[in-house]
């Protein structure tokens, strides 16, 4: 009985010591969060610099050099929000143009299983497409938009952001194409890039500038009805329209603003290109569209504590004639 009695005991502090064991793994488990970054490595000439491994790269967190545990050199696809500047300065060749350089982005330049939404913005957004992988429907959106009213560019980036978050694939990405400066939104400069930093959403903005016009524009598609437009929440992903209301109308835009615009996607580590007139537009998304077909994936446990703080990302390659562009940092909220 006595030594029945002892393994009873000994079992007893064995399975507590397991639980124990346990509970501290959850702890520490618990404590420690994946932080993706998407790296953008370009040579002498801005190429895109391919077939790069996890050697190639050192990573830094706050000055820290951090394991790489994940890694890819192969295309990902993308969940993509576009945001058309809809205001009353994008006069019929410059929409023209606009709607040929996306028709061919979306259905000659992504891939089959990259996902988008499409957002129109003048005085304020409007969600027209939610997340589909039908080119189409996109399409039609962009067909629809009938300019007028002022530039909401920081209100529609601040709403879109995390729409974007709650795609389906790994990178998530918005495209802003404006060609003026921002006139009409409730949300600042230091307001969005915050909102910015506390996602990691890849933002790139085309701004055109409005002064050269293009020369030979596209043919412009037949105008369909406009749609009921209807509202995003924040922090989860719409399912169906609701009844929103109406554009007024404003004054013109100013013309582009570079320096805004690079505040909002340089942290993100997508950038910013300044388009001279709507002739370029197609060839600038062409660029967007190869860049986010060859770019590397990494990722690490951070367990940094959860202080709202900013906390420094510095991507390194080995090879230093090599340029690598990614996010500059997270907030660990």
């Amino acid at each position: 009985m006595r030594i029945l009695s002892a393994l009873a005991t000994l079992t007893t502090i064995a399975a507590a010591a397991v639980t124990v064991s346990a509970q501290d793994a959850f702890r520490f488990r618990s404590g420690v969060e994946l932080i993706n970054v998407t790296a953008t490595v370009t040579d002498g000439d801005g190429r895109f610099v391919p077939n790069l491994t996890k050697n190639d790269f050192t990573l830094y967190e706050d000055g820290k050099q951090q394991e790489i545990t994940h890694f890819s050199n192969e295309r990902v696809p993308v969940s993509l929000g576009i945001l058309l500047d809809a205001s009353g300065s994008m006069t019929p060749d410059k929409m023209s143009a606009a709607r040929a350089a996306i028709d061919r982005f979306i259905f000659d330049l992504l891939g089959p299983e990259d996902e988008l939404f499409f957002i129109e913005f003048a005085n304020a957004p409007r969600l027209t497409q939610q997340w589909t992988t039908d080119r189409r429907q996109i399409s039609r959106a962009v067909a629809r938009v009938n300019p007028s009213g002022g530039t909401a560019i920081y209100d529609a980036v601040a709403e879109a952001l995390p729409f974007a978050e709650a795609g389906q694939n790994r990178k998530k990405a918005l495209l802003v194409i404006s060609d003026g400066n921002d006139t009409n939104s409730n949300t600042g400069v230091s307001e969005l890039r915050q909102l910015i930093r506390e996602s990691e959403v890849l933002v790139y903005a085309l701004g055109v500038d409005g002064t050269a016009r293009s020369s030979s524009p596209a043919t412009r598609p037949p105008q369909m009805p406009v749609p009921i437009p209807f509202p995003f929440p924040r922090g989860r992903r719409p399912t169906f329209p609701q009844i929103g209301g109406t554009w007024s109308r404003a004054g013109g835009s100013e013309r582009v603003n570079g320096d805004a615009l690079r505040q909002i996607t340089d942290d993100t580590g997508g950038r910013t290109e300044i388009v001279r007139g709507f002739d370029g537009l197609d060839a600038a998304t062409a660029r967007i569209a190869d860049e986010l077909s060859k770019q590397y994936y990494l990722g690490y446990s951070s367990s940094a504590e959860k202080d709202n703080r900013w906390h420094a990302i510095k991507l390194e390659v080995r090879d230093r004639r090599l340029t690598v562009r990614a996010r500059r940092g997270y907030v660990a909220s």
